[in-house]
C-alpha cells in the first residue's frame, strides 16, 4: 500500500477545499447511482465550464451503438438540471456509421490529459473531414480528453468540449483533470467490478429459475434478504411456507422448530468461522399437495466480510409439482431431435408414460413408439429411464 508522502499532514489536509472533496465524492458515488455519474458529470462540466462533458464507457462502432454519458450546458429554460443528456440521434448515428474511424482523438496515453490542439493545429482541424462533417455540425471545436483503463481491461474516455468562440483549456484546468485522474480510474474500476458481479449474479439467478428451484437468501439474523420469482410465488401461496416478521417459517410447528434449529446452527458456525454442513428437510403442505424439499446451505463469507445484513444462508426449495422448463429447441439442438421428438422426450422426463404422451400429443401409439426409437438412436440410450435421466441432467433446462 502506498503510504502518504512526507508533506502530507493534518494541517495540509485541512487546507483542501471542501468543494474538491465533494467533487471526488461524486466520482466515487457514480457507480452506485441509477444513472451512472449523474452527479459527477454536471459538476465537472460546470467546473471546467464547457459546452458538454462526455464519459464514453463503450465507444460506438459499426454494429454497436456504444455507451456514452453526456452532460450538456443547460439552456436558460432547461428544467432537467439533475439528468444526464443523450446526444441527438444523428450525432450518434453519424459517428458510429461514418466518423469513428476518422476520429483523431482516440487511443490517448492512459491517465494523461491531452487536448485536441496538442494533436492537430486549428488549421489542420478545420481542414479535416472530421471537423467539416461532424464537429462543425455538432457545434464543437476545442476538446480536452483523458483516457483511463481499469485492471480488468475496461477503457473509459472522458471528454470536455467547447465551441469555437470559447477559450482554449487553461493549464489550471488541465492540472485539475490530471489530479482527479487516479480517482476516475478507481471509480471506473469499481463500476466495472460491480457490473461484472451483477451480470454474473443475474446469470446464475436465471439459471436457477430455469431449473424451477425457489431460492431465498437470509442474513445473519435469519431475515430474508432476497427471493427469486419462484420463491415469491410459493410464499404468496402460503401453503407450508410463509414469512413472519421478515423470517422464514414452516406452518407445521415441529418442522418449523427443526428449520429454526438448523438455521441457528448454520449461522453460529458462520460467526465462528467454522465449516457448516448442508441441512435438508421436508415441508408438508395441505390440500393433498406434495411436500416441498428444503436445502439450507451456508453462503461463503469473504475473508473481510462485514457480516451485517450480508448473505449468510441460502435456502433452496424444490416443488415436485413444478416442471423444469426444458427447452424444446435447446434439447433438439443438443441431440439433433425433431420438434416432435424433443417434445416427447420432455414429456417423458416429467413422468408421463408413453401412452399418456401419445394421448396428450394426439398421436397414435405406433407414432409415439417410432419417435421414441428415433430418439434412442440419436441420443445413444436404449431405455426410457436412461432417456429421462439424460434429459434431466442435460443443459436443456437452461435454454
Amino acid at each position: 500500500m502506498k503510504r502518504p508522502g512526507p508533506g502530507l499532514t493534518p494541517a495540509t489536509l485541512a487546507t483542501i477545499p471542501a468543494a474538491y472533496d465533494e467533487l471526488i465524492a461524486t466520482l466515487y458515488r457514480g457507480p452506485l447511482e441509477s444513472q451512472p455519474w449523474a452527479s459527477a458529470l454536471p459538476a465537472l462540466r460546470e467546473l471546467i465550464d464547457c459546452h458538454v462533458v462526455s464519459l464514453v464507457l463503450r465507444p460506438p462502432a459499426e454494429d454497436d451503438r456504444g455507451v456514452i454519458l453526456n452532460s450538456v450546458r443547460p439552456r436558460s429554460n432547461d428544467t432537467r438540471p439533475g439528468e444526464l443528456d443523450g446526444p441527438p440521434d444523428w450525432e450518434v448515428t453519424a459517428y458510429r456509421e461514418q466518423f469513428f474511424s476518422l476520429d483523431p482523438f482516440v487511443n490517448l496515453p492512459p491517465d494523461r490529459v491531452v487536448a485536441l490542439e496538442d494533436i492537430l493545429s486549428d488549421e489542420e482541424l478545420v481542414a479535416s473531414d472530421y471537423y467539416e462533417h461532424y464537429l462543425e455540425s455538432a457545434g464543437l471545436f476545442r476538446i480536452l480528453g483523458l483516457d483511463t483503463v481499469e485492471p480488468g481491461g475496461m477503457l473509459a474516455r472522458l471528454r470536455f468540449s467547447r465551441r469555437r468562440n470559447e477559450p482554449r483549456f487553461s493549464t489550471d484546468e488541465r492540472n485539475l483533470l490530471a489530479r482527479i485522474a487516479p480517482h476516475l480510474r478507481l471509480s471506473i474500476q469499481l463500476y466495472a467490478t460491480l457490473s461484472r458481479t451483477v451480470s454474473e449474479r443475474n446469470l446464475y439467478a436465471g439459471a436457477v429459475e430455469q431449473l424451477a428451484v425457489a431460492t431465498i437468501v437470509l442474513d445473519e439474523q435469519g431475515r430474508i434478504l432476497s427471493t427469486n420469482t419462484i420463491a415469491r410465488a410459493l410464499l404468496d401461496e402460503g401453503n407450508g411456507l410463509s414469512v413472519r416478521g421478515q423470517h422464514l417459517v414452516i406452518d407445521n410447528r415441529d418442522k418449523n422448530r427443526e428449520l429454526q434449529t438448523a438455521l441457528e446452527t448454520i449461522i453460529k458456525a458462520q460467526h465462528r468461522g467454522e465449516t457448516s454442513v448442508v441441512r435438508a428437510l421436508r415441508v408438508p403442505r395441505s390440500g393433498g399437495h406434495s411436500q416441498l424439499g428444503l436445502v439450507l446451505r451456508p453462503v461463503p463469507v469473504p475473508e473481510w466480510g462485514e457480516g451485517q445484513s450480508s448473505p449468510c444462508v441460502a435456502v433452496f426449495i424444490s416443488d415436485p409439482e413444478l416442471n423444469e422448463t426444458a427447452s424444446q429447441g435447446t434439447l433438439g439442438q443438443l441431440f439433433d431431435l425433431t420438434p416432435a421428438e424433443a417434445n416427447l422426450a420432455i414429456l417423458l422426463s416429467r413422468g408421463l408414460s408413453l401412452a399418456e404422451v401419445s394421448e396428450a400429443q394426439n398421436i397414435s401409439p405406433h407414432t409415439a413408439r417410432a419417435q421414441l426409437k428415433s430418439i434412442f438412436a440419436k441420443t445413444g440410450v436404449s431405455r426410457q429411464a436412461e432417456l429421462v435421466r439424460l434429459v434431466l441432467k442435460s443443459v436443456a433446462s437452461l435454454g
